[in-house]
């Protein structure tokens, strides 16, 4: 069988899909890196919304979802940029998506760590991105979810300088109950948080975020660093006070940032292991026993399809994501909240797609094929 595919300049080409998919089953648990997936959410196809409505959520398959990843042994990194935070997911749909998740990892077993942010606000006075930062954090508390202390769009709106993130950050890790991740989203995922932590110059950023954690290293469990500059996060890894984690949140460098080196190395929390999961868990477990280039092996061809899906503009690179769900039968359509579909081109998808069946991470290769197909005919090529 063989599928017509458009190139960039237009032109249809053939491709012939794979028969088999890669042969991956859960295994037992992952103990040499600790590693969460960024999960999506899935929406309600059947809900009569608007983008500008409030996301209309399918709860069974966003929930079944969840539970897909952690039976592979993957923690779940809830309500985060992946799950479209601040484009299309407003903080009440965040908050349900919480409550829900974290009930759900409590029953089955699975790990959990949500995000924290200030969303309920637009813009605000240092005191009301503390209180709104507070609200949430006590409802992820509340749940038994660990914290993930996000990136605020109104607080890089609202500080002055790097002194009123220190303060704003060390009030909040001051009554943390329990250790949090810090999140470091740059401004090629979120426009917005241009010159977070007080300064556009990055060196100066990072010595704010550094000073951050110094002062309360008992209370940050680790970090999340997406900068897409895996550099920078292995000299911030190395300069980390002794028992705070580095999480790479690098789309484009993951493996050899995981992998690391004879100083050390990053776990991970991720939005490309929403689509790699099962992969990235058996790719862990190789390195679990000592084999680094077995690891690297499985790991360093995905970064191709990585690479893509997080294009520039990379913060559509959710669209991607849920579109791999789909053709992998994860969910039964195509629709994301907020209208997300439409973010990314034809050409795009096609080129996700063969890059997807290429590394085998369609469990039913026949159905993406079929699927693949129904979404060129919407676009006009016949088969």
């Amino acid at each position: 069988m063989t599928i017509r595919l458009p190139g960039a300049g237009g032109a249809l080409r053939t491709y012939e899909p794979r028969t088999e998919p890669l042969a991956v089953t859960p295994g037992t648990p992952l103990t040499s890196r600790t590693v969460f997936s960024a999960a999506h959410v899935v929406a309600d196809p059947f809900a009569d919304v608007s983008p500008d409505s409030p996301a209309a959520v399918d709860w069974d398959a966003t929930l079944a979802f969840r539970r897909h990843l952690w039976s592979h042994g993957l923690g779940v990194a809830e309500a985060m940029d992946t799950a479209q935070r601040g484009m299309g997911l407003d903080w009440a749909g965040a908050a349900e998506l919480i409550r829900r998740s974290a009930a759900e990892a409590k029953a089955v077993g699975g790990r959990i760590a949500c995000g924290v942010g200030t969303d309920q606000i637009a813009s605000g006075s240092l005191a009301e991105v503390r209180a709104a930062y507070e609200e949430q954090l006590a409802l992820v508390e509340e749940s038994g979810a660990q914290a993930i202390l996000m990136a605020s769009r109104a607080l890089a709106a609202a500080a002055s300088g790097p002194e009123d993130y220190l303060e704003v950050y060390g009030h909040l890790l001051r009554q943390a109950a329990e250790p949090v991740v810090l999140h470091w989203l740059g401004p090629m995922f979120d426009p917005a948080l241009e010159g977070y932590w007080g300064s556009a110059d990055l060196d100066a950023a990072t010595d704010t975020f550094l000073d951050v954690i110094a002062a309360h290293p008992d209370k940050v469990d680790g970090i999340k660093v997406s900068l897409l500059d895996a550099q920078r996060e292995i000299d911030i890894r190395r300069r980390l006070p002794k028992g705070v984690r580095c999480y790479t949140g690098d789309d484009f460098n993951y493996p050899e940032l995981i992998a690391g080196d004879e100083q050390g190395f990053s776990h991970a929390l991720l939005g490309i292991f929403d689509p790699l999961g099962p992969l990235a868990a058996q790719a862990v477990r190789v390195l679990d026993t000592g084999d680094v280039q077995g690891f690297r092996a499985l790991l360093d061809p995905t970064v191709g399809l990585s690479r893509h899906l997080f294009q520039t503009p990379t913060r559509f690179y959710k669209t991607g994501v849920v579109f791999l769900a789909w053709l992998a039968g994860h969910q039964s359509h195509f629709t994301m909240v907020g209208g997300l579909q439409s973010a990314r081109s034809l050409p795009h998808f096609a080129t996700a797609y063969e890059l997807a069946d290429g590394l085998g991470l369609f469990p039913d290769p026949k159905l993406a094929e079929e699927r693949m197909k129904t979404l060129l005919s919407v676009y006009g090529v016949n088969q």
